[in-house]
């Protein structure tokens, strides 16, 4: 269960001391959060050269670990908003497994490169722009993407980051092809605005849709299932005790003589019962035909059937589409030269092994509370299921702070701009170390939307909508369809309180305009902002 920290973090502010109760945690990411800035720059002072836009690179900086903080309080904290919701993973362990996992994620496979002519939506290879002008674009898109985050995640509105950057890239590029007469709307590429357009609805649709399906069928299945169990188990343990209650009454109105004897009789039964072979018509009092008898209809209610049998092959599955998010998806820019066979039988081992552990470790449980067995075994899938989300989201969504970022850095340093650039294990580091430090700062209103706004969670149900969001991910990558993993969370979540009937659409409604807003929010900041940065820094 979440601690008291979680539930101080995520719902009602406590004022104790002047930074609270979590002091020295604050003052920690404030001191690595300042150390990754210091560090960084001082490296950047190396790596850049010497150059006349000293100041321009130190506001790079700011922008770009900026822009990273801001992806860590809304990206990373919707990805672990169903954990923390659930009470599996308190705040400060997520905290913990996002350092591991995203970090890990962005330097081992984010990438040695990134594009940096095209953003998928605005052509900038099509106009002819100074190096210094591009830079003004980038640090304007970065700001105008970090704005808006910041605004969004202050309200508890979880939004997509890639749309933001693009927003961001748009409004700048825009408006300097406007100021600069080189370009103008003509570089916009509309059928990627539908595309993205198709995406706020697809996606939280298909999201919706596959986990009401998976948890329907996990509720009906398992929790349902466990339920009536459960309920069996009890009314046969009020039988038990009133059991007991008579023949004590019974026993009390004996003789002396027949007390002694009945004593003698129940006595013989205990150590009848102790025995491996024996047979209920060898028991001599009522009192243990009974209790045999309630014990085999406790045996016949099989109430761990549904933790041994759907749980372990529903991991399993759930482990396949994991390991096909992180070996097509999360290591996608490792050159690990798997062919596709060889990528099939890794996943059959994954599903193998984890199929083999969860069914050991279900029957581990058997004699241990139901609810209970039933809390771990889901908690244990969940905390893997977030672990992989955030090592792939390290790997991937975290381009959308580094790209902009590292290809400010090339230019500085080449004075040219090339179709990609190179990114340095320190950029990584650092986004990483900033996306960390944002995740603790401002990412608990969006934990709160996500794990307990939108609809009340349990580990079966974060479990169901982090699996269907990873199954929806995979799939749409496969068919190239326009979505977006942040949407198709949110879709999951309401998809898992429909099956509950307790979704809250109120909620939703302000978080569906932020969707809509993100791309012309960001890219109204972006246009300002190149203006400005021009004027000021050019």
């Amino acid at each position: 269960m979440a601690d008291d920290t979680m539930t101080r973090g995520a719902h009602a502010p406590v004022t104790r001391g002047f930074l609270g109760p979590d002091k020295w945690w604050h003052i920690w990411f404030g001191l690595l959060l300042a150390g990754a800035f210091i560090g960084f720059t001082f490296w950047s002072f190396g790596y850049v050269g010497q150059t006349q836009f000293r100041l321009v690179l130190i506001t790079t900086i700011i922008f770009g670990m900026f822009m990273a903080f801001n992806i860590g309080g809304n990206d990373v904290a919707n990805s672990f908003g169903t954990s923390v919701g659930a009470g599996t993973l308190t705040m400060k362990q997520a905290l913990m497994v996002a350092a591991v996992f995203e970090v890990s994620g962005a330097v081992l496979a984010g990438g040695d490169v990134t594009d940096t002519v095209r953003s998928g939506i605005v052509d900038l290879g099509g106009m002819q722009v100074d190096p210094m002008d591009f830079v003004f674009i980038m640090m304007s898109a970065l700001l105008g993407a970090a704005v808006w985050l910041l605004v969004a995640t202050r309200m508890g509105w979880p939004v997509s980051t890639t749309h933001s950057i693009i927003g961001g890239i748009v409004g700048a590029a825009v408006t300097l092809g406007i100021v600069t007469g080189t370009g103008g709307l003509e570089m916009v590429q509309w059928g990627q605005i539908g595309q993205i357009a198709i995406s706020w609805v697809l996606s939280p649709v298909l999201g919706g849709l596959v986990a009401y399906v998976l948890f329907g069928r996990i509720k009906k299945h398992i929790l349902v299932y466990n339920e009536e169990a459960d309920e069996k188990l009890r009314q046969l343990r009020v039988s038990r005790a009133e059991l007991r209650n008579r023949h004590k009454q019974s026993f009390e109105r004996l003789t002396e003589l027949q007390q002694i004897a009945y004593t003698n009789v129940m006595a013989r039964d205990a150590a009848q019962v102790n025995l491996p072979d024996f047979k209920r018509e060898e028991l001599e009092s009522d009192y243990y035909r009974e209790l045999y008898d309630l014990q085999q209809e406790a045996e016949q209610v099989d109430a761990h059937r549904a933790l041994q049998v759907w749980v372990p092959l529903l991991a399993a599955g759930g482990s396949i589409i994991i390991g096909s998010m992180l070996l097509f998806k999360g290591l996608k820019n490792l050159d690990l030269s798997i062919d596709g066979v060889g990528n099939y039988l890794i996943l059959g081992m994954i599903g193998a092994s984890v199929w083999m552990a969860v069914f050991i470790f279900a029957k581990t449980l058997r004699h241990h509370d139901l609810s209970r067995s039933t809390f771990l075994l889901f908690s244990w899938m969940q905390v893997f299921t977030a672990s992989a989300f955030a090592f792939s989201h390290g790997s991937n969504d975290i381009a959308n702070a580094v790209g902009p970022f590292a290809a400010i850095i090339d230019v500085l340093k080449t004075q040219s701009v090339a179709e990609e650039s190179a990114v340095p294990a320190a950029i990584m580091v650092t986004a990483g170390v900033a996306l960390i430090a944002g995740l603790w700062f401002v990412g608990r209103k969006v934990i709160q939307t996500v794990g307990t706004g939108l609809t009340k969670m349990h580990p079966a149900s974060g479990f169901a909508a982090e699996l269907a969001a990873a199954g929806v991910v995979m799939g749409a990558s496969v068919l190239g369809l326009p979505v977006s993993s942040t949407h198709i969370l949110i879709g999951a979540v309401l998809g898992v309180g429909l099956v509950n009937r307790a979704a809250n659409w109120n909620l939703m409604k302000p978080i569906a305009l932020a969707w809509v807003i993100t791309l012309p929010a960001a890219a109204l900041i972006g246009s300002v902002g190149v203006v400005t940065l021009r004027a000021l820094l050019g």
